[in-house]
Parts: structure tokens; C-alpha cells; sequence
């Protein structure tokens, strides 16, 4: 493989994914790039719907997240925000507590979401709706067609090797200056050079490391 951090290497990376059928996240890649290019503005259903992926995305793997959130839906469409029938699916109180608020609160967390204008006052809207947390926030926005990253463990090990910085600063529950100025810094790199939307070469970084095409 070219050498790390080089416009062929992402590229390569990109292809390879492609090439395995592994190029998704919770849409295909290029729903992702042509939600970047051209923000896709969601109803209440729709933003809840991605609300409550990135809820169930954490700890588990996005084929497991996404078989988890089509029962989840269905269900909801079914049956409403049905706690003790959502529980029988999924057996994690928080969780569902969370699905079932956000469902309820759609059109309000929706309208309230879109009257925002700054990013980064949206996120912190994001990181106010329940079980989202500061870098679940991000994966959201990212989904939602904002142009941010996911700051998770794979991509601060990675950010940490562009910039040369201890691995030891790495904490996924809290993330560190320095970690996060070094993947700021990989990323505006990678943009440079391959002209891509940092949050597309995100979701692509985060793929390839989660099916092992990067070691670290």
C-alpha cells in the first residue's frame, strides 16, 4: 500500500472499501458525499430515524446497529414509541428511554434543530437530546449532512500517528487538545490534497480502520 496519509492511499483505501461492499455507514458512501455536497433536510421521522441509529451504533458493529435499528423502526411504525415492546427488542433501559423521547419529541427537536445556524451551536443542540453524546453528537451532524468528524478512538489513534503525538493523551471519553488539534490537522491535509469534504474522508478513515485496512 502507498505510504500513509498520501492522496493514493485514501484512494486506495476508498476503492478497497468499495470493492468489499464495506463502503457504508449508516447511508452508502455516496449518500454520504452527496448529503455533504448538497445538505439533505430532514422531516421529523427522518431526523429521528438518525437520532436514534447513532444511539444504537455505540458499542456494537454497523451490521449489528443496523439490523438493531430496522426492527426498532418497524416496530415504531407499527406501534408507536412502545417502551415495553421496544424493550423486548432491545434489552437496554437507557436506550430505549432515549428512542422513545426522541420519538415523541421529534417535530419539536426537528424544528428546533434546523432554526440553528452555527454549527456549533447545533451541536451542542445535538449533545442536549438524550444518550447523545459530544462525539455520538458529531456522528449525528455528519449523518445529518454537516460537514464535521467523528473524533472516535480509531480516528484519534490515527490522528495521533499523522502528528506524531503519545498515544497515551488517547481518551474516547474525553477527548484531548492536542489529540483533537492533530486530527484537525490530518484532516485539513487529506482535504488539501484529495479535494473531499473532511466528513466524507472521516467516515472512509473510520471504515477502513474498522475492517482492518489500517493497523495501528
Amino acid at each position: 500500500m502507498d505510504s500513509l496519509f498520501t492522496k493514493n492511499w485514501f484512494e486506495n483505501l476508498d476503492k478497497t472499501l468499495r470493492k468489499m461492499g464495506a463502503d457504508s455507514d449508516a447511508q452508502s458512501f455516496d449518500e454520504i458525499k452527496r448529503n455533504l455536497s448538497q445538505r439533505h433536510i430532514c422531516n421529523s421521522d427522518e431526523f429521528a430515524s438518525n437520532c436514534i441509529y447513532v444511539i444504537l451504533a455505540g458499542g456494537f458493529s454497523q451490521k449489528t446497529a443496523k439490523k438493531i435499528h430496522e426492527k426498532i423502526m418497524e416496530s415504531i411504525k407499527s406501534n408507536r414509541a412502545d417502551y415495553d415492546t421496544l424493550i423486548t427488542l432491545f434489552n437496554n433501559k437507557n436506550k430505549i428511554n432515549a428512542i422513545c423521547k426522541i420519538w415523541q419529541n421529534r417535530c419539536v427537536y426537528t424544528e428546533q434543530y434546523y432554526k440553528l445556524h452555527e454549527l456549533s451551536d447545533k451541536i451542542k443542540f445535538l449533545v442536549s437530546l438524550p444518550h447523545i453524546g459530544k462525539i455520538t453528537a458529531n456522528h449525528l451532524a455528519r449523518n445529518l449532512g454537516e460537514d464535521v468528524v467523528k473524533y472516535d478512538i480509531w480516528i484519534q489513534r490515527l490522528g495521533a500517528k499523522y502528528a506524531g503525538v503519545d498515544n497515551a493523551k488517547i481518551d474516547n471519553g474525553n477527548l484531548c487538545d492536542d489529540i483533537k488539534f492533530a486530527c484537525d490537522d490530518m484532516f485539513m491535509h487529506l482535504v488539501k490534497l484529495t479535494g473531499l469534504p473532511r466528513g466524507y474522508i472521516d467516515v472512509v478513515l473510520w471504515k477502513a480502520c474498522q475492517q482492518g485496512l489500517i493497523k495501528l
